[in-house]
This record gives structure tokens, C-alpha cells and sequence, in this order.
């Protein structure tokens, strides 16, 4: 795995939103994936290709649509390698701490 190409494919937030999307309804046609965007499909397209190189997102062709799919391995494996040597109690605690503090903000 390129943690390269996964970390880079992660800074991106419309990315990021395209996951999400995928976590979502996973599955999902081309346009599924614009709607509710200002992105263009040329644009779409750019970032589910950047998505797919770093194997984050696969599809398969269904006559002529081309389904995409949240692959998570990569993110896991990231998870694995990159968190799991910290204290996994620690950030538990401080993901709380924050989540209350952004709840006392509203």
C-alpha cells in the first residue's frame, strides 16, 4: 500500500465528502455521486480516479455505468499502522472531551 497516495487522496475534502458518500449508499453511478454537488462530472471524475489510485475507491462496470465502492482496507491499514501505536485510551478520551466541548458551543 502507498500510504502516500492514501494520505493525499485524504487532504482533500471534497474527497473526503465523496467517501462519505460512499459509506452512505455505497454503489453508486457518476452522477449519484454530483448530485447534490457544485462539481462538475469532468471534476467528479478527477477525484474518484485520485480516489482509486489510492485504492480507496474500486468499481465494477454494470453494462455501460461503472459503479464505485468505499474500499476501507486502506484507511484501516492506516488506522492500524499510524494510531495504533498511541494510546488508543487517550484519544478515545480526548475525542469525548472535544465532541462534549463542540456540543457546549451550540
Amino acid at each position: 500500500m502507498d500510504d502516500d497516495a492514501v494520505f493525499k487522496a485524504l487532504a482533500d475534502p471534497t474527497r473526503r465528502r465523496l467517501l462519505d458518500a460512499l459509506h452512505a449508499h455505497n454503489g453508486q453511478r457518476l452522477h449519484e455521486l454530483c448530485a447534490g454537488t457544485d462539481l462538475t462530472r469532468q471534476a467528479v471524475t478527477k477525484h474518484l480516479a485520485i480516489l482509486e489510485a489510492a485504492n480507496l475507491v474500486a468499481t465494477t462496470r454494470s453494462g455501460r455505468e461503472k459503479l464505485h465502492y468505499l474500499n476501507p482496507a486502506p484507511l484501516n491499514d492506516i488506522s492500524a499502522r499510524w494510531l495504533a501505536k498511541y494510546d488508543q485510551r487517550q484519544l478515545n478520551a480526548l475525542a469525548t472531551l472535544k465532541q462534549a466541548l463542540e456540543d457546549d458551543r451550540e
